[in-house]
């Protein structure tokens, strides 16, 4: 059998995610998002695609570089009011047997010790179903909020990350034997203590002596999301990312960042097919081409163009308003997302003046490439992404919820399977065996983090 798509479903616990000013629309159900019933009904029907997970972005703060408030994010529900996503994984996983979820947790804000044990505990509740998306965290107002005077730089937080990550491998991997807890109660002994260690880190951003408060998990580590598309976070998601996150808006630079992170994987003792890589998309469908333009237009009237503007200005850092329409961006090393400058200025295709980007982003689909037309040309350009980019498949956002992903599990999703590009039954197993192959359960003995194994 040849690559088969696999499909994500990328979403977030708050008002609205990257449907700006859709949520005004009658069938759209994203202000349930408060309500467990929301999230286990969506769950459910993951489930029933046979999506690989629900993959949960977060944020811990609030977009406040457009027109230097946080006004036009609340008045259009640019994700906030936003919840924290983890608390609702266990309850979907509940209600669930196959579905894994991957939720985003923050290197520059989140102790290690503390997070790796809330990951130990989410794979225990999932039976080894979740993944970890590492971000590093870009708004200044989040820095604020967490005390401190200012964002950190760029570079400066993937530097506190890769030694993040030595400390949670080494609490995951180190700390904990597998046959520790042996629960014998002859000898009256539940754990065995010459079994669990001290990790003894000693570095230059974190002193932890150890050892884990848990117990091994199914996974130990998570599987490992990751989507900084700069330089150095591409360097950062070559040597520990399992899958890549990438929003790209062509097939040559979608497949320049596929081609240049698995060749930086290699140069860390890995494999190309040790990285997953999912392209971030949207998607329009209609049973006919001329159904998907009346949904089109029928968005097209209801959405936002301030909104976008102010996600723009939360990722890169520009706040496109002090800009003349006719003005052009010089790309900068911004402590934001570099990537995010990047899109209109180094990496464009041809050079968009700053009226052309605003209309660009409040176009339906936004930054992300839109799936569009019959359910027969969606699935046609899936392939074509596929084949053309080296892509394993889709992180989906919805524009209607949960209508698009409806859509794409009854209309879409049988026509791939026709084709053989996707599966019609789960693996069995873990979230990174479903992933990577039966046996898979950990990391792989080639992975960096497996260094630190007992």
């Amino acid at each position: 059998m040849g690559k088969q798509i696999l499909l994500n479903a990328f979403d977030m616990n708050c008002a609205m995610h990257s449907a700006h000013g859709l949520w005004k629309h009658p069938e759209n159900e994203r202000y349930r998002y408060k309500d467990l019933n929301y999230w286990v009904e969506l769950a459910q029907l993951l489930e029933r695609g046979m999506f690989e997970a629900l993959f949960l972005a977060d944020v811990l703060g609030f977009y406040d570089i457009f027109r230097g408030s946080r006004d036009a994010a609340l008045r259009d529900g640019i994700q906030a009011p936003v919840n924290d996503p983890s608390l609702i994984i266990p309850t979907m996983a509940y209600a669930t047997k196959h579905l894994s979820f991957a939720v985003t947790v923050p290197t520059t804000y989140e102790p290690p010790y503390a997070h790796a044990r809330r990951m130990t505990t989410l794979d225990h509740l999932t039976n080894g179903r979740i993944g970890w998306n590492i971000v590093t965290s870009f708004l200044p107002s989040a820095a604020l909020n967490f005390g401190l005077d200012r964002v950190v730089k760029h570079d400066d937080r993937y530097e506190v990350a890769d030694e993040y990550m030595e400390v949670v491998y080494k609490l995951w991997e180190a700390s904990w034997e597998d046959d520790a807890v042996i629960r014998d109660a002859e000898r009256g002994i539940y754990t065995d203590p010459s079994k669990v260690h001290e990790i003894n880190h000693v570095g230059k951003f974190y002193n932890i002596p150890g050892p884990h408060l848990s117990e091994p998990s199914l996974q130990r580590t998570p599987v490992l999301y990751q989507a900084g598309t700069s330089k150095r976070g591409r360097d950062f998601a070559a040597k520990h990312a399992e899958c890549v996150f990438i929003d790209a808006h062509n097939y040559e630079s979608m497949k320049f960042y596929v081609d240049d992170i698995r060749a930086r994987a290699v140069s860390y003792g890995r494999k190309p097919e040790d990285v997953k890589v999912f392209m971030a998309a949207n998607a329009i469908i209609g049973r006919t081409h001329a159904e998907a333009e009346e949904k089109f237009a029928e968005y097209s009237a209801i959405r936002s163009v301030d909104g976008p503007q102010a996600l723009y200005g939360g990722f890169s850092g520009i706040d496109l308003a002090r800009y003349d329409r006719s003005d052009y961006l010089e790309y900068y090393a911004s402590d934001a997302g570099q990537a995010a400058v990047a899109r209109y200025t180094t990496m464009s295709e041809k050079r968009m003046n700053v009226g052309e980007i605003i209309d660009e982003n409040a176009k339906i689909g936004g930054r992300s490439p839109l799936l569009f037309g019959s359910a027969e040309e969606v699935a046609d350009q899936m392939q074509g992404w596929m084949e053309n980019t080296g892509i394993d498949g889709f992180n989906l956002a919805h524009l209607m919820t949960p209508g698009t992903l409806k859509e794409m599990i009854d209309l879409v999703i049988p026509i791939l399977q026709e084709r053989g590009l996707y599966k019609t039954e789960y693996a069995k197993g873990t979230m990174r065996a479903k992933l990577f192959g039966e046996g898979s359960d950990r990391l792989p003995s080639r992975h960096p983090g497996a260094a630190f194994r007992r």
